[in-house]
């Protein structure tokens, strides 16, 4: 039987690295901003005949515009583009080459402005901390039966946030190769990590909540591991068959919810992962003091 306990430094180091890595490479490269968070032009165009997400994207591209996330309505022939902010005379530039896929009319061009921009941000920062105040809180009150029913809220609030720091790593790593972006489609995408997170965990823990009724005579880290175990396989299947899904949308969907699935791709497998190898063993750790005895040693050196 695999001991998930005994082995929890090395998923701990495991994650660390990974954030401090997307970290240092977040310091160096700067977030890939999309134009939510940065300011842009936004503009709406309508064509008479069919146009596709590939020839506009294709378009745009050329004209030295490869940011550019297109949004199509379904049905009308028409589209949202989202760009940098247009230099002047650069709207009437992009709109003649986009009459050559049989533009109607006049496209309409609207301004995001940095003050916009940051105000989104700021929403996007305090939709988090309450979603996870939100969580702490319901979590504490579902376990409240238990010893300690606290910690049960503060190391699941702990695994959903190493799961955004996570997903925010690999954007930071891989945004720049793969032209990806922080814009609100990958904050909607992270809050849903943070539900599928927060699921996932509670299962992992209900299961803990019987089994300490059932075994109460044996060892808190040796029932915590059982309990992983036991739910080792529903968690792994419930992640593989959303994943084989989220693939599949990822391969053929267009650019503009791509950042909304590939941070749900990211998020699903850390989310996997931080409910059976870090809010589990963190409760081992809470329980035996090993996070007091951390800080202890911590105290010496630094009066030194």
């Amino acid at each position: 039987m695999f001991d998930f306990i005994k082995n929890k430094r090395w998923f701990f180091l495991g994650s660390t690295l990974v954030i401090i890595l997307g970290f240092v490479f977040l310091v160096l490269l700067g977030p890939p901003l999309g134009i939510d968070f940065t300011g842009g032009t936004i503009m709406e165009v309508k064509f008479d005949q069919p146009a596709s997400l590939e020839q506009l994207q294709a378009k745009l591209t050329d004209l030295g515009h490869p940011e550019a996330v297109i949004q199509e309505h379904l049905g009308e022939n028409s589209f949202t583009i989202r760009l940098k902010t247009l230099a002047e005379g650069e709207q009437a530039k992009v709109t003649k080459a986009l009459e050559g896929l049989g533009l109607s009319g006049t496209p309409s061009f609207d301004f995001v402005s940095n003050p916009v921009a940051r105000e989104k941000a700021q929403g996007a920062a305090i939709a988090v901390v309450i979603a996870s105040i939100g969580i702490l809180l319901y979590i504490s009150f579902a376990f409240r039966k238990l010893p300690s029913p606290f910690r049960y809220g503060v190391c699941a609030v702990i695994a959903l946030v190493h799961d955004a720091l996570v997903v925010i790593a690999f954007f930071a790593l891989l945004g720049r190769y793969l032209n990806l972006e922080i814009n609100l489609m990958f904050i909607t995408g992270l809050l849903t990590v943070i539900g599928y997170s927060v699921n996932d965990t509670v299962v992992v823990f209900d299961r803990i909540r019987e089994n300490l009724g059932k075994y109460s005579g044996q060892k808190f880290e040796a029932i915590i591991n059982s309990s992983l175990i036991e739910t080792l396989g529903r968690s792994l299947n419930t992640s593989l068959t959303t994943l084989i899904v989220l693939v599949a949308i990822f391969l053929f969907v267009g650019p503009a919810i791509r950042s909304f699935i590939l941070a749900l791709l990211i998020g699903i497998v850390s989310g996997t992962y931080s409910s059976i190898f870090i809010a589990a063993p963190l409760l081992v750790v809470w329980e035996r003091g090993e996070l007091g005895q951390f800080f202890r040693r911590l105290r010496p050196a630094a009066g030194h």
